[in-house]
């Protein structure tokens, strides 16, 4: 017998956030996921990558750790589509929507590890964050677009934001995965150590990737207007500049010849 994944939502998510519907839900839900973002802000930066700390437990292989910590939110929205009722999944509107964040994650778990070179471990207290993380969201973004809020096909695609929205998303990937490539091919085989990235956007900035996915999600949520996105636009934004911002000041710590007009994240301003 299959339990279709709004039966669980009600069985265990209205209990856990205190709720009575989906509208109150994904209400807290989207409260949740910013004050997670404004949170990371008082934290030192996250231990994996160049920061990994292992008293933080031990470590999980890098390439299963972003397989497995990214996947939720590819594979619960999924299972809305499969399983789910699918009360407003009817349109094209919420299957473009939904599936500009999938086609995030699907690329984030199974193509970027895929073609990491080798890294150190990931402590498994940030893997753990992550993939906890990541099934909030794929809950969220799933429940919303699937089963939830119904757009008007007929009223939204003739709104132009919808169109800006999804040209800044699929702009913002591009970076995205260029800045990535730039960064796995930085090292010449056999070759250690850290070296200043250049060409592109590395001449403005120290966190290309950083500022592409932030465009990717703000993309995203122009296109949508959905709570949910503007809320994982808003903690993308907050985690990945605080992140920035400590790249930036070990690169000039690291390299005395480092690029002096160098922004961390945000071009010619931060």
């Amino acid at each position: 017998m299959i339990v279709r994944p709004e039966e669980w939502v009600k069985d265990y998510l209205y209990p856990l956030f205190r709720v009575s519907n989906d509208e109150e839900l994904i209400t807290r839900m989207c409260y949740g996921t910013v004050i997670y973002g404004l949170l990371t802000l008082i934290l030192k930066e996250a231990p994996y990558g160049r920061y990994s700390n292992y008293s933080y437990g031990f470590g999980v292989p890098v390439k299963l750790a972003w397989c497995l910590q990214e996947a939720p939110s590819f594979y619960i929205p999924l299972i809305f589509v499969v399983y789910g009722q699918k009360t407003a999944y009817g349109g094209v509107v919420n299957q473009m929507c939904l599936g500009m964040f999938m086609m995030h994650y699907f690329q984030r778990s199974f193509i970027f590890p895929l073609l990491m070179k080798s890294s150190k471990p990931t402590p498994f207290l940030a893997f753990f964050c992550a993939f906890l993380t990541c099934l909030y969201n794929g809950v969220l973004h799933g429940l919303y677009f699937v089963n939830f809020y119904h757009y008007m096909d007929d009223v939204w695609l003739y709104k132009p934001y919808f169109y800006i929205g999804f040209c800044l998303y699929l702009y913002g990937m591009k970076i995205n995965i260029g800045a990535d490539s730039a960064l796995r091919y930085l090292r010449k085989e056999g070759e250690t150590g850290y070296k200043i990235p250049t060409g592109n956007w590395f001449e403005l900035l120290s966190c290309p990737n950083y500022f592409g996915e932030i465009l990717e999600m703000w993309g995203y949520a122009l296109a949508s207007l959905a709570p949910p996105a503007i809320a994982h636009a808003i903690f993308t934004t907050l985690f990945l500049t605080h992140r920035a911002v400590h790249h930036h000041r070990w690169y000039i710590k690291k390299f005395e010849d480092y690029p002096k007009s160098r922004k961390a994240v945000l071009p010619y301003l931060l």
